[in-house]
C-alpha cells in the first residue's frame, strides 16, 4: 500500500435532465477522520452515501464536502406566505390601536423578510432520481481523485521521511564514532579531573574517587540510547516501505526518537558529541513535522 497524505482536493462535474451539479472535496490535517457535507434541499439523501463510500476509502483527515446544483430551463417563481403575512397585518393592527400610525404601504409589507419566497419549479420525481443518481457518481468520482492526490503526497512525502532517516543514521554513527566516547579518552579526562581535585585537597579518597569515577562513565554511556535509535530506523524504515494509514504510528515513533535523543545530549560530556546531538534532534523534529501531515 502506498502512503497518502491527508491533504487533497478534487472537482467533479455532472449534468443530469435540467440539472448541472459540481462537487468540490477538499482535505486537511485531523486526529481522525469527518466528513462534512453542505447538500442543497432536497438533496439529503445522498449524505448516507457519501460518509459511507468516504469512510471505505480514507480512514483519517477532516474533508469538506460541497454540492452545488442548478436546474436550467424554468425561472423560480414569487409565492406570497399567507401565514407570515397574516401574522404580519395581525401585528401592524394591533400596533394602530395603541399608537397613531400610518398604515403599512404595500411594498412595506412585501419587505418584510419572509414575505415573499422564491420558489423552485417543481421537478418530476423521475428526473430528480436520475439527477440524484447521476450525483452520487459524480462523487464517486471527485473521491477518486481526491485519494490519488493525497496518494502522490503521499509518495512524496514517503521520501522526505526517508531522507530524514539516512541524516539519522548518519548522524547516530558520528556519535558512536565520537572521539570523546573512546574509553582512553574518557579515562584520560576522568584521571584529569581526580588529579586535579587530589591537587587541591587531602581529603580526598583516591580509591573511593575511582569507584565514583568508573559510576559516571556508566552513566555517561549512550550505547543503549544508539541501539534504540538504530531500532526505531529500522521500523520507520518498515513502515514507510509497507505504506497504509501509518501516520499515527510514525509520530508516536517520532517521540521516541526524541527521547533518546534528548538522553544523549543529557549524557554527553563531550562538545562534538552535544553538537551532534542537537544536529539529530533538529532532524527529528523536522521528521515528527512531516509526519503530521501523513495519514
Amino acid at each position: 500500500m502506498a502512503l497518502s497524505s491527508m491533504t487533497g482536493f478534487a472537482r467533479s462535474h455532472g449534468a443530469s435532465g435540467p440539472y448541472t451539479f459540481e462537487w468540490e472535496l477538499k482535505s486537511v490535517n485531523a486526529k481522525g477522520f469527518d466528513l462534512r457535507l453542505r447538500l442543497p434541499p432536497g438533496w439529503d439523501e445522498l449524505e448516507a452515501l457519501a460518509k459511507k463510500r468516504a469512510g471505505e476509502v480514507l480512514s483519517r483527515g477532516t474533508v469538506y464536502a460541497n454540492l452545488s446544483v442548478k436546474r436550467a430551463g424554468a425561472a423560480q417563481t414569487i409565492r406570497i406566505n399567507e401565514d407570515v403575512l397574516a401574522a404580519v397585518v395581525d401585528v401592524a393592527g394591533l400596533l394602530a390601536q395603541r399608537i397613531d400610525a400610518v398604515a403599512p404601504s404595500i411594498d412595506g409589507l412585501l419587505g418584510i423578510k419572509g414575505v415573499i419566497e422564491m420558489v423552485e419549479p417543481e421537478g418530476s420525481e423521475e428526473e430528480d432520481k436520475a439527477a440524484r443518481d447521476a450525483a452520487a457518481t459524480a462523487f464517486e468520482t471527485a473521491l477518486g481523485d481526491l485519494v490519488e492526490m493525497r496518494n502522490r503526497e503521499g509518495t512524496a512525502l514517503g521520501q522526505i521521511l526517508i531522507q530524514r532517516m539516512d541524516e539519522i543514521e548518519r548522524l547516530a554513527k558520528r556519535a558512536e564514532a565520537a572521539p570523546g566516547r573512546k574509553p582512553e579518552a574518557i579515562k584520560a579526562r576522568l584521571a584529569e579531573q581526580i588529579a586535579t581535585l587530589l591537587e587541591t585537597s587531602d581529603r580526598f579518597d583516591a580509591d573511593r574517587l575511582s569507584q565514583e569515577a568508573i559510576l559516571i562513565a556508566t552513566k555517561a554511556d549512550i550505547r543503549e540510547e544508539l541501539d534504540r535509535i538504530a531500532s526505531h530506523i529500522a521500523q520507520a524504515r518498515d513502515m514507510i516501505g509497507k505504506g497504509g494509514p501509518v501516520g499515527r504510528r510514525l509520530d508516536f515513533l517520532s517521540q521516541e526518537f526524541n527521547r533518546e535523543v534528548n538522553t544523549c545530549c543529557s549524557k554527553s560530556n563531550d562538545i562534538e558529541l552535544t553538537n551532534t546531538g542537537l544536529e539529530m534532534k533538529n532532524v527529528v523534529e523536522q521528521f515528527r513535522e512531516q509526519v503530521q501531515n501523513l495519514e
